[in-house]
């Protein structure tokens, strides 16, 4: 049967937002866009010629130039690429924007690569003389983000290599992501007489309806199973070829990559995790076991786990009280936050509405700091879609803010841009929560709130060392499906419980986590 707010959902979905692209650009075929990389192929020429195997002569004043015209000349391609990565994420399916967002990439990478020069040769100045050009200061101001491309020194390849494993990324690990994005996006799910998409049949999940729950959870591991061959065939490949990178560069662990780009050491990171997994039985162990007595069952099955409570009326909250809802925990914070969070609703900074072939999920894209943010969802009305939108606008608030730094300084560590997100999340939720006075609505809001925080720490973590497992047993030899779920099955057994079973449906369901594939280890 099909849902039962599944017309409110249809008419809610009518009056969701899309964005608007028009500053960056006017449209795929925009002349502008060809003017665009005219000019910054021109300009990344001109600065090749005039400064490349020349960097460690350079007196500060003339490091500082360079460093300027580079960060110019990222803002420029940074433009073009933002532009076609967010009209490929909002329709994945039409072949047209498919081959624009390709071809965007490979004349991109193209481009860029008359730039590499610039950090590498940067690492190659000594600390001592490097100090001494950090007296200067039109330079000085660039120190932070010199200091964080130093830390890769130790792993830096000859200039041929690395302009080598730049220009294969696109024809590699790019085209075999692209891959996986598209699969994902146009998987269709059959249910209730309706072809559902990705975002649509996990919502569904959370239905407050067990029999849809069980149904639509089976569906999903039969579409997951009748495309697991080439999500395994994407997921052997992506890590054999970090393997390969990362033996070449001597990185000590398959996470260290990502450690390094997060500014955190190997050994804290190990802390984290150990911390995190010590903490199982008394977090989400526990709390399993409490939530299948309040549905009245002696155990949950896999897809109880973001079931509402028996209390809860399913209630679905429209966009405009979401977005009130998040502005006002906002402003009650601070009323500058706030401005800048309208700003995204006021000029057509999100694309929230479901549709065909959409990327599932969220995110906030900075996009480049001469333009501005713009935030993916797909929202359905549920408490938890409007915790997304705080987080995703904790993002674009954090975006909107660090553009004043320029490119270069902008950029921050996943570690520091989480935090920011979660706390947009968190104000929203305060805020929510305070403003509730029915006792039962605060017991299955906070009873939300922890499963969305064990979302966030404990299932990140077994999300990591399911990583982990799979990076430490690919040097063996290609992995089998069947080998990857076994390590899967593993992971969330240890992490989830004996408060949920796990059945054979769930095997699968690693294979659609984008995380895996776009940003190895991002999770923890």
């Amino acid at each position: 049967m099909p849902e039962p707010d599944q017309n409110m959902n249809e008419a809610l979905n009518g009056e969701l937002p899309e964005w608007n692209l028009d500053d960056l650009f006017l449209g795929i075929n925009s002349p502008a866009l060809e003017t665009a990389l005219g000019e910054a192929a021109a300009k990344s020429k001109s600065l090749a010629k005039c400064y490349r195997g020349r960097v460690r002569d350079l007196d500060g004043d003339q490091l500082a130039e360079l460093i300027k015209g580079y960060e110019g000349l990222q803002d420029s391609l940074g433009r073009i690429m933002s532009y076609s990565h967010l009209v490929y994420a909002a329709d994945m399916g039409d072949s047209n924007i498919s081959q624009f967002f390709q071809t965007m990439r490979e004349r991109c990478t193209d481009i860029s690569t008359d730039l590499l020069f610039v950090t590498l040769e940067l690492n190659r100045i000594g600390d001592s003389k490097l100090a001494e050009l950090m007296e200067t200061p039109a330079l000085s101001k660039y120190w932070p983000w010199i200091r964080d491309r130093r830390v890769f020194r130790p792993y830096q390849l000859s200039d041929e290599v690395e302009a080598l494993l730049h220009e294969k990324h696109v024809s590699g690990r790019g085209a075999w992501t692209r891959l996986f994005d598209e699969t994902v996006a146009g998987l269709q799910f059959s249910y209730g007489g309706k072809l559902l998409n990705t975002s649509e049949a996990f919502n569904l999940l959370s239905s407050s309806d067990g029999g849809v729950r069980r149904d639509v959870a089976a569906e999903i591991a039969r579409v997951l199973k009748l495309n697991i061959r080439t999500l395994t065939l994407i997921t052997n490949t992506l890590i054999k070829d970090k393997e390969i990178e990362d033996r070449w560069r001597q990185l000590p662990l398959p996470i260290s990559s990502r450690n390094l780009e997060n500014m955190v050491e190997d050994n804290v990171v190990e802390a984290l995790i150990t911390s995190v997994k010590e903490s199982y039985p008394r977090l989400s162990h526990r709390y399993y076991k409490i939530k299948a007595r309040w549905l009245g069952l002696k155990q949950l099955e896999y897809w109880d786990r973001n079931a509402p409570l028996p209390e809860d009326d399913d209630r679905l909250i429209t966009w405009e009280d979401a977005k009130q809802s998040v502005l006002s925990a906002y402003r009650a914070f601070s009323p500058k936050m706030a401005d800048i969070g309208k700003l995204f609703f006021d000029n057509g900074w999100i694309d929230a509405r479901v549709r065909p072939d959409k990327t599932p999920g969220a995110f906030s894209h900075p996009t480049v700091p001469s333009a501005h943010p713009y935030i993916l969802l797909n929202y359905q009305g549920r408490t938890r879609d409007v915790m997304t939108l705080a987080h995703e606008l904790g993002h674009g608030v954090h975006q909107v803010l660090a553009a004043g730094q320029g490119l270069l300084m902008a950029e921050t560590p996943l570690t520091l841009a989480e935090t920011a997100s979660v706390f947009g999340e968190q104000l929203t939720f305060r805020a929510m929560l305070d403003g509730e006075r029915d006792a039962m609505r605060r017991r299955i809001m906070l009873a939300g709130k922890v499963e969305d925080m064990l979302n966030t720490v404990v299932r990140q973590v077994a999300f990591c060392e399911f990583e982990r497992r799979l990076h430490d047993l690919r040097p063996e030899g290609e992995l089998a499906s069947d080998a990857i779920s076994d390590a899967w099955m593993d992971v969330q057994s240890e992490s989830l419980g004996p408060g949920i079973r796990l059945h054979d449906d769930y095997r699968s369901y690693w294979s659609y986590i984008p995380h895996f594939i776009h940003t190895p280890f991002y999770v923890y």
